[in-house]
């Protein structure tokens, strides 16, 4: 693979040819199915994930209980306690303004985005078993505590989400440290896809269950079952995540070889210091971080806006359908291990180099999406097609997993987890923006607003994707090396 390649001087392309083949060579004989110690650590990542967003999109939908402006036959603001048909008696209902809960909502990405390069950092000092572990279990325990946060008052609750943020924060770039140490290239598009699927599917579990448990036990349930099964699952962590094959106690023989030595050649994890100086000067690191914040920016414009879009200009309300409103997260769970698998058999094929695949699934990720978006405001008034084209389109961007979003351990492993906490943080940045910016451009006028919206989230892309396409990389770079690092 490409980024074994930076020992020599040679083009890209006869690195990739050099590198590949030791590894290809050495497949057969390391692999051991699905009872590998490297697909224990997907599965075992595939449920934290889907825990960590389980744990913090619960509150999305438990704030439609919470709340009696939000019950759906109209509560009176001075019942402390729910006594709405549909939803479980006993619980505290609380009258908080639209504005409010848009507060409470939002807190979670102040804090979210403070700590993802401090968990990337961390991770990398500590490991990432300790950092993914204890931000996932501190996620658990704050989620425990939600009802008697909402009970002492908004500051508090606000306070306790911007917390959950700031724990849930170095669960990611801890997760790619850890894939640095033990997915071989050739399988490191479909191991971290695979994991990154939970995030998807878990979404999709908490919007069908957390409305059911509101409804039948009451909305503080939501959090105490969410909480406990988070709990309980930290301590599977604990038991059966190792920080790498070397200190694996029944891994293989064979595997850890495998392994290890397909890892060799970019070295150890980093030290105190960080080449910051470098990293800074790097195109091919301002490639992903650029590309990453467009496409992060399209992305929760589906998400936030495309919603409130269906409702103001097609009347069409996603309530009367969960399931159908649901169907764009299965789409874009599905889309991510299938680009990790198909990535990982084109490399294994050496139909493409490293940086091509990347380059590739970028533009498939990026450029279909936007095109879906902008068809949008000329669809008309048919709400089917719109939800089809919203599906396809969280589907397909989900191929950028097998591009940009894993390009960081291509160009520099030892520094993953930092570089993804960088890239995330950018990535947020534009979440916060993107949907301020759809309000403003929507304000002005309804169906101009709409269109020059999803013009601009196409052009951001468009514009990612060349800054991309032209400086990005599949090669480690020479500030990533070991014996330059910190120089």
């Amino acid at each position: 693979m490409q980024r074994h390649a930076d020992n020599t001087p040679a083009g890209e392309e006869p690195e990739a040819k050099q590198d590949e083949a030791p590894l290809l060579a050495e497949q057969p004989s390391s692999r051991t199915g699905l009872c590998s110690a490297r697909c224990g650590l997907t599965l075992v990542l595939h449920i934290s994930l889907f825990m960590a967003y389980a744990l913090r999109v619960s509150l999305s939908i438990a704030i439609v209980a919470m709340t009696n402006s939000s019950h759906p036959h109209g509560c009176s603001g001075s019942a402390p306690r729910s006594s709405c048909p549909g939803f479980a008696q006993d619980a505290p209902v609380y009258s908080w303004s639209a504005e409010t809960q848009g507060i409470i909502l939002s807190s979670f990405f102040y804090g979210y985005g403070l700590t993802q390069a401090l968990g990337g950092y961390c991770s990398g000092l500590f490991g990432g078993k300790p950092i993914l572990g204890s931000g996932l279990l501190l996620s658990s325990v704050l989620t425990l505590l939600v009802p008697r946060a909402a009970e002492l008052g908004v500051r508090f609750f606000i306070g306790l989400q911007v917390l959950l943020g700031l724990a849930e924060g170095v669960i990611f770039p801890a997760q790619y440290t850890l894939w640095a140490k033990w997915a071989p290239p050739l399988e490191r598009s479909r191991l971290m896809n695979i994991a990154d699927a939970g995030c998807t599917f878990g979404t999709f579990f908490a919007l069908l269950v957390a409305g059911i448990i509101c409804q039948s036990l009451g909305w503080p349930f939501v959090f105490y079952i969410f909480g406990a099964v988070g709990c309980a699952w930290c301590l599977c962590w604990f038991l059966l995540v190792y920080e790498d094959p070397a200190h694996h106690p029944w891994i293989s023989a064979g595997e850890q070889e495998y392994i290890m030595s397909s890892l060799a050649h970019q070295g150890s994890s980093h030290g105190h210091s960080l080449p910051l100086v470098a990293m800074a000067k790097s195109l091919p690191l301002w490639a992903i971080t650029i590309a990453c914040f467009c496409t992060d920016w399209l992305f929760y414009m589906l998400l936030t806006s495309m919603p409130t879009f269906m409702s103001t200009v097609l009347h069409f309300d996603l309530r009367e359908n969960g399931l159908l409103s649901s169907m764009p997260y299965v789409g874009n769970g599905l889309g991510h291990i299938l680009a990790g698998l198909l990535a990982d058999f084109l490399l294994a094929r050496r139909v493409l180099g490293t940086a091509a695949i990347r380059k590739l699934f970028s533009a498939l990720g990026m450029l279909l999406p936007a095109a879906f978006l902008v068809a949008v405001p000329y669809i008309g008034c048919s709400s089917t097609v719109v939800v089809i084209l919203l599906t396809l389109a969280l589907t397909i961007i989900s191929l950028t997993g097998a591009g940009i979003n894993i390009n960081h351990i291509d160009i520099a492993p030892r520094y993953a987890g930092f570089l993804l906490g960088i890239t995330n943080t950018f990535g947020i940045v534009a979440g916060i923006i993107a949907p301020t910016a759809v309000g403003f451009l929507v304000g002005q006028d309804l169906q101009t607003g709409w269109r020059n919206a999803f013009f601009l989230s196409a052009a951001l892309n468009l514009f990612g994707l060349i800054f991309y396409i032209a400086f990005g990389s599949g090669t480690i770079q020479d500030w990533a090396r070991e014996d330059t690092a910190g120089q």
